[in-house]
C-alpha cells in the first residue's frame, strides 16, 4: 500500500480516537479519577467507554489475523504471552501514575493539543520515563 494512503488512514484513525476521547470526556483527568475513586463519588463512564473500545478492538484484531502484514507492509511483531515480572511491575507503575494524574498517554496528547499545560508536563515526563527504561534495558543486556 502506498505510504500516502497509510498516512491518511493513520491520520483518520487518530482523529477518530481523539474525538472519541473528547466527546466521552475521557481527556478530562477528573472524569478518570472519579472512575478510580470507588469509595467516593464513583463515575462509571470510563467503564462504558472501555467496554465499547473492547468490542470495536476485538473485531479489528480478529480481522487483522486474516493478514500477515500491517497496512504499511511490515510484518506484525510477535505476541508476548503470559504474565511475567516485567509486565506486572510495568502495570503497577502505569496504574500508580494513571491514578495520581488521571491521565494516560492518549489523553495526554489530546490535552497537549488543547494547550493544557498538565498534558505537556505529563507527556514530557512520560517520554523521560520511557528513555530511562530503554537505557536501563541496554545496561542490563551488556
Amino acid at each position: 500500500m502506498r505510504k500516502e494512503i497509510v498516512l491518511l488512514i493513520s491520520a483518520i484513525c487518530g482523529l477518530v480516537f481523539g474525538t472519541g476521547l473528547i466527546v466521552s470526556d475521557m481527556a478530562n483527568p477528573k472524569t478518570v479519577q472519579s472512575f478510580l475513586d470507588l469509595a467516593g463519588d464513583w463515575n462509571p463512564a470510563l467503564m462504558f467507554v472501555m467496554i465499547g473500545a473492547l468490542i470495536v478492538a476485538t473485531i479489528g484484531f480478529n480481522l487483522s489475523r486474516l493478514k500477515k502484514t500491517s497496512l504499511s507492509g511490515a510484518p506484525f511483531p510477535p505476541i508476548r504471552r503470559g504474565i511475567d515480572k516485567r509486565l506486572a511491575i510495568g502495570s503497577m507503575i502505569f496504574g500508580v501514575g494513571w491514578g495520581i494524574a488521571g491521565i494516560c498517554p492518549a489523553p495526554a496528547v489530546v490535552l497537549m493539543g488543547m494547550g493544557i499545560w498538565q498534558g505537556v508536563v505529563f507527556f514530557v515526563a512520560m517520554l523521560v520515563g520511557m528513555r530511562i527504561v530503554i537505557a536501563f534495558d541496554k545496561i542490563q543486556s551488556v
